[in-house]
C-alpha cells in the first residue's frame, strides 16, 4: 500500500512539474512537506504522553497540528521568497544578446 501511495505522489509530482512549472512546483512541494515534517516530528517526540493514554493524543492531534502549522508558515514564507529572490537573481543576471537574422538570399 505504500508504494502505491507513493507512486500516486511521484506521478502527481510529475503532472504538477507539467502544469505550473519546476519552481512553483517546488514552492507548493516544501509549503506541504515542511509543515507535514514538523507535524510528525512534534508527535513523534511526544509519543510518550500519546502512548501512556491514547484518548489525550488522539484530542491533542488536531490543536497541535493546527499551531504548528500557523507557527510555520513564516518558514515557508521565507524559503520560498528566498527562491523567488534568487530566480530573479539570476534571470537579471543573464546575457541578452539581440541579433538580426540575414537570409543567405539577401547577400
Amino acid at each position: 500500500m505504500t508504494y502505491f501511495v507513493l507512486y500516486v505522489a511521484g506521478l502527481a509530482s510529475i503532472w504538477w512539474v507539467y502544469r505550473i512549472g519546476w519552481i512553483e512546483a517546488i514552492k507548493t512541494i516544501l509549503s506541504i512537506l515542511i509543515p507535514s515534517i514538523l507535524i510528525i516530528l512534534f508527535n513523534v517526540k511526544a509519543g510518550r504522553l500519546i502512548f501512556k493514554n491514547p484518548v489525550i493524543g488522539i484530542i491533542s492531534i488536531l490543536p497541535t497540528a493546527f499551531f504548528i502549522y500557523r507557527g510555520s508558515k513564516p518558514i515557508v514564507f521565507g524559503i520560498n521568497s528566498w527562491i523567488d529572490r534568487k530566480r530573479s537573481e539570476f534571470v537579471d543576471t543573464q546575457d541578452i544578446v539581440d541579433t538580426e537574422v540575414i537570409s543567405k538570399e539577401e547577400i
